[in-house]
C-alpha cells in the first residue's frame, strides 16, 4: 500500500524525558484493539502510483486528539509538531514530520465520504461492550437532540451580494425554561445515549426539522426501554416501541383542557431522574469539544466532526470508568 513509511524510534526519542505527563494517553491507548480500526480503512490511500500518503491510523488517531482538545485543523497540524504527548499517541518520532491541516481536512472528509467513520463508532463500542464497559443485557436508549449554531449564521451578504449564512442550516425556535424564545441558525445534533452515558446512534439534521423525525433511525435494536421527552411522544411512536416489545418510557405531554393524570405524572417523574442523561452527555460534548458551535461549512462536513466527537467522547468515558474500577 502507498502509505508513508514512519521512523519508529529514533535516537532523539531515547533521550526523552520520561515525564509522566507524556502517558496521560496511555491507558486510551491501550483500550482499543487498533489493527481491527485499522483494517476498516485500509482501503484509503492505498493506491500504488503517486506520492505516499499518511498512514490512515495515524491520521484517524490524530483527528481524535483534536477531538479530545477541541482543535482546528491549522492548531492541531501546530500541536502535533511541537507536543511530545500527541507524538507519542499517535507513534510518531522526534524525527518524522506531520500532516499538515489541509491533509487532517482532506483525510476526515474522505471517512465521511466512504462511510467509514459510523462503522468506526460501532467497531469502537462493540470492543467497549466486549469488556464490559458498555452493557448491552438491559439497555436503555435515551434520546433526544440539541441545537448547533452554524459557523455562518449571521444573514450578511458578500461582494457579489450572496448570502453568506451556510445553506444546508436553517432557523430552529425554542422556548426556554424562563417562558422565552430563542432562534438560532444552525442544525441539530440528534443521539441515542445509554444509562452510562456511552452514545449509541447520532445523527446531523438542518435546525428546523423535529425531533421526532429522526426518532426511530436513532433506535439501536437491542434495547429493553426508551427514554425521550414529550417531543418524542405521538401515537405512531407507542404503536412502533410496543410492536418492537420496548417499554415506553417517553414523557407524556399535556394538552389544552386535558391536563395530565397522576399516574402520568408518576410515570414522567420516573422517566425523568434516567433522562437526564442525555442532558448531561451534551453538555459535556458542548463544554469541552466545542460542540455547541459548527466548525465547518455544510451538513457532510459536520456530521463527520460529530462522529468523531462522539468516538472521542466514548473512548473517554470508557477510560474514566475503566479508572474508577481499578
Amino acid at each position: 500500500m502507498a502509505w508513508k513509511n514512519l521512523t519508529q524510534t529514533s535516537l532523539a526519542d531515547a533521550f526523552i524525558y520520561q515525564h509522566e505527563a507524556l502517558t496521560e494517553l496511555d491507558d486510551l491507548n491501550q483500550l482499543i484493539d487498533w489493527k481491527s480500526i485499522e483494517s476498516q480503512m485500509n482501503t484509503i490511500n492505498n493506491n500504488p502510483m503517486g506520492e505516499k500518503a499518511w498512514p490512515p491510523l495515524v491520521m484517524f488517531k490524530i483527528l481524535l486528539l483534536q477531538s479530545f482538545y477541541n482543535l482546528s485543523d491549522p492548531a492541531c497540524e501546530k500541536q502535533l509538531a511541537r507536543d511530545l504527548l500527541f507524538r507519542r499517541f499517535v507513534n510518531l518520532s522526534l524525527t518524522d514530520p506531520v500532516p499538515d491541516h489541509s491533509t487532517i481536512w482532506r483525510f476526515r472528509n474522505t471517512l465521511n465520504k466512504n462511510g467509514i467513520l459510523q462503522k468506526l463508532l460501532d467497531n469502537i463500542n462493540h470492543q467497549l461492550n466486549s469488556q464490559g464497559l458498555i452493557i448491552k443485557n438491559g439497555q436503555a436508549s435515551i434520546i433526544d437532540a440539541t441545537v448547533i449554531q452554524a459557523k455562518n449564521n449571521r444573514p450578511n451578504k458578500n461582494a457579489k451580494g450572496e448570502n453568506t449564512q451556510d445553506k444546508d442550516a436553517s432557523y430552529n425556535v425554542k422556548t426556554a425554561s424562563d417562558g422565552k424564545r430563542k432562534t438560532t441558525y444552525g442544525f441539530k445534533a440528534h443521539a441515542n445515549v445509554d444509562e452510562d452515558g456511552f452514545i449509541l446512534s447520532q445523527t446531523l439534521t438542518t435546525g428546523s426539522l423535529h425531533d421526532s423525525n429522526v426518532f426511530e433511525d436513532l433506535l439501536t435494536g437491542s434495547e429493553e426501554a426508551v427514554y425521550a421527552d414529550s417531543a418524542y411522544k405521538s401515537q405512531k411512536h407507542d404503536q412502533l416501541l410496543k410492536s418492537k416489545d420496548i417499554q415506553n418510557r417517553v414523557l407524556h405531554r399535556a394538552y389544552r383542557n386535558k391536563p395530565l393524570s397522576e399516574q402520568q405524572k408518576s410515570h414522567n417523574k420516573l422517566a425523568s431522574q434516567v433522562r437526564y442523561v442525555v442532558e448531561r452527555t451534551f453538555g459535556v460534548l458542548k463544554k469541552y469539544y466545542g460542540l455547541g458551535q459548527a466548525r465547518y461549512m455544510g451538513i457532510a462536513r459536520n456530521q463527520a466532526r460529530l462522529t468523531i466527537i462522539c468516538i472521542a467522547h466514548n473512548l473517554k468515558r470508557a477510560v474514566n470508568i475503566q479508572r474508577s474500577y481499578s
